[in-house]
């Protein structure tokens, strides 16, 4: 495989057309080699536009243990608009890709990862490709106590939830921003939620499934 060819297809060919055009978001993605955080049993597709299993067998998709699509991440990445004074929470570290991609865009990193062995993995992998500024903690997002580590500038959910939980929200700074997947298959909305100071302003730019973050809360179901 020619990766650099491959690495100028995948930002050229799926990027840009999912409405991804800052230039700064576009550059980063031709530095930050993908490759490098994509388990060696698929790395043959770590430009591909598929959710990538972070560990082996069926068991992986089913705990939402994946990597998202690069034109998820990459619009993602667009729609926060990180900058360089501030501190970003990602909850889903997964094998840290996303984190990396923060890290270069903020001044400090926090990702939390449920899993012990994918935090283990994000730590090494961001070691590796020399991001300093990103901590990767196990701990369940879901139940955590971040007082102590907020307010946030901008908080990440790498992966869906059924709501967005107030315990997040109420981790953003006046001015921050929250985006995560919302909702149920077969359609979920990306929401970006602004603290305006005074409330909250929520914008839904956009149509994208992902994996279930676990333990967040999920409605009860209408049974007979």
């Amino acid at each position: 495989m020619n990766v650099e060819q491959a690495r100028f297809n995948m930002i050229e060919q799926q990027i840009r057309p999912w409405d991804v055009l800052d230039a700064r978001v576009l550059e980063l993605l031709a530095v930050v080699r993908r490759e490098e955080f994509v388990p060696p049993a698929h790395r043959a597709l770590a430009f591909a536009d598929l959710e990538l299993p972070l560990k082996p067998g069926e068991a992986a998709v089913v705990a939402g243990q994946v990597m998202l699509p690069p034109r998820v991440e990459a619009r993602m990445l667009q729609d926060l608009q990180v900058a360089k004074h501030e501190k970003v929470l990602e909850v889903g570290a997964g094998s840290g890709f996303m984190a990396a991609l923060l890290g270069h865009r903020a001044q400090r990193v926090l990702s939390l990862e449920i899993d012990t062995e994918l935090a283990a993995t994000a730590r090494a992998n961001l070691q590796r490709a020399g991001v300093l500024n990103v901590e990767v903690r196990q701990q369940d997002a879901a139940h955590a106590d971040l007082s102590a580590d907020g307010p946030f500038d901008v908080i990440v959910l790498s992966g869906s939830v059924a709501d967005l939980p107030e315990t997040l929200l109420d981790l953003l700074k006046p001015g921050g921003r929250l985006m995560g997947i919302v909702g149920d298959e077969p359609v979920m909305r990306a929401t970006l939620v602004q603290h305006a100071g005074n409330g909250m302003i929520v914008t839904q730019p956009w149509d994208c499934n992902a994996p279930r973050l676990l333990h967040f809360p999920e409605p009860e179901r209408f049974r007979f």
